[in-house]
């Protein structure tokens, strides 16, 4: 019996996570409510931080666009009211409480009794006291003690608590199971929007037509993109454009003083394709460090799907797809394997090996684990 779903993830409506692709993709029959973040780390005292403690407070629950929801019949979303990342024992519990009732007066609204509880964020684990569940589900999808932009100290805290209380931990990367009791862990790596991204589609209007190369990235522009390789390769290769798709959450002031780096802002996931499909070669220009080795990007299959060449710094997803991306350690072979794939054509055979990997199918494993709960 597949039971319903009670859901902790981050903000739904933004470019979709793991997390977001798999409750789309569940069987439609049960009822599905979403709790948007309740954070990973206190606010601080900025100009960003203050303007998302406004939207969330600006935003009701039902009031937020469900756009991505082709299937479900039955889904709700909780914008909750509550302490972001508690670290005392005393704002654990007031901060439990606040969510807790959010979600039991759903419930019972809803008459939903028992139900599986899924939480992608630690932080989540105090309010799960306080509601009645059949199971609970912990979804990793990166290692936050190395995550940027976290509280480590206190997402440890609660992590551990999670996993003590866990009947089921899924993870994105089989590196991040190594971390969990092996009897309960089960490894389900990313899957990708099949459809979406082989599907021919015209390019984008704002992607460059004169002629020359283009080497792309899309998702966060954060901390484990490794700055100096691009600039150096950029400064090697004045008649390549290379072009950047997403939020800055760093400094990247001695790249955009490059005439040939492009950050175009952020883009909606329906239309990456149009750019994707369309430059020379795809890049995952990351970092060495324990993040990226426990990391499993999405992108990695979304570029593969396109066809196109996908170059890379190493990393351990890359290993079911060695045969088709170009691995770079430094600016001399990132260099050299751009100028090698500027004319490679199509590949089919690159395409097919992520044919099986869509999120329809990675929500069929996850169904028979829920069932089994």
């Amino acid at each position: 019996m597949m039971r319903d779903l009670i859901v902790f993830g981050e903000d739904w409506g933004g470019l979709p996570s793991s997390t977001q692709h798999l409750i789309r993709e569940l069987t439609p029959i049960q009822k599905t409510v979403w709790v948007n973040s309740i954070g990973l780390r206190r606010p601080r005292f900025n100009w960003h931080d203050f303007k998302r403690i406004i939207k969330k407070l600006a935003v009701k629950s039902n009031d937020i666009k469900t756009k991505l929801l082709t299937t479900r019949a039955d889904f709700h979303i909780i914008n909750p009211y509550t302490i972001p990342a508690p670290k005392l024992q005393f704002e654990r519990k007031i901060a439990s409480k606040m969510i807790s009732f959010q979600v039991n007066s759903l419930l019972k609204k809803l008459s939903v009794k028992h139900p599986v509880l899924w939480t992608s964020l630690p932080t989540a684990v105090d309010a799960t006291d306080y509601i009645e569940h059949h199971a609970l589900v912990y979804y990793c999808g990166d290692d936050f003690s190395h995550l940027a932009g976290v509280d480590h100290e206190t997402v440890f805290e609660h992590e551990q608590k999670l996993v003590s209380k866990a009947d089921l931990i899924i993870t994105a990367s089989p590196k991040l199971a190594e971390r969990f009791p092996s009897h309960k862990t089960r490894v389900l790596t990313h899957g990708v929007d099949y459809q979406l991204f082989t599907r021919p589609t015209e390019k984008a209007t704002d992607l460059f037509s004169d002629g020359r190369p283009i080497a792309g990235f899309y998702g966060s522009i954060s901390e484990w993109l490794d700055l100096d390789l691009i600039k150096n390769t950029a400064e090697r290769m004045p008649d390549w454009h290379f072009v950047f798709i997403g939020k800055a959450v760093i400094d990247v002031s001695k790249l955009d003083a490059l005439d040939n780096i492009h950050f175009l802002g952020e883009r909606s996931h329906e239309s990456l394709p149009s750019y994707s499909q369309h430059w020379t070669a795809s890049l995952l220009p990351f970092v060495n460090n324990p993040q990226i080795e426990f990391c499993n990007p999405l992108k990695l299959r979304e570029y593969l799907a396109t066809g196109r060449p996908v170059i890379s710094t190493p990393l351990p997803a890359l290993a079911p797809y060695k045969d088709y991306v170009h691995t770079v350690s430094n600016t001399e072979q990132l260099v050299f394997a751009l100028k090698s794939v500027a004319d490679e054509p199509f590949n089919f055979l690159q395409q097919c090996a992520v044919i099986d990997q869509t999120w329809s199918a990675k929500a069929d494993e996850l169904n028979n684990w829920l069932e089994l709960l």
